[in-house]
């Protein structure tokens, strides 16, 4: 079991800047995926950015990014202290969501919610005009 806990959301003004974090817990694998999800009221859920992880590695893992967002957010970790990270900047109204953190050993289509087993409570960001 991985226990993932999410912080960092709030309220912005658009143009401004959030940093979620992501801390993870339990078991560790040598290798997976961890990703931060969204969901506006009535929407579905979309894939924000997605990072290939490959424990006690320092070289920074491959990314994904949506369209919708690349540019502008960006998605690392910090393997030492197993926390996940999403900058996110030039916030627009659009971007107003429930955030969710993932995580998932095996296999994924980065981006593809369904392809994680593993999920946090979700932080709420939300960005006003």
């Amino acid at each position: 079991q991985v226990q993932l806990v999410e912080s960092g959301g709030g309220s912005v003004q658009a143009g401004g800047s959030l940093r979620l974090s992501c801390a993870a817990s339990g078991n560790t694998y040598r290798t997976y995926y961890m990703g931060w999800f969204r969901q506006a009221p009535g929407k579905e859920r979309e894939g924000v950015a997605a990072i290939y992880i490959r424990t006690g590695s320092t070289i920074p893992g491959s990314t994904n990014y949506a369209d919708t967002v690349k540019g502008r957010f960006t998605i690392s970790q910090d393997n030492a202290k197993n926390t996940l990270y999403l900058q996110m900047n030039s916030l627009k109204p659009e971007d107003t969501a429930m955030y969710y953190c993932a995580a998932n050993s095996g296999l994924v289509q980065p981006l593809n919610g369904y392809d994680y087993n593993y999920w946090g409570q979700g932080t709420q960001v939300t960005v006003s005009s």
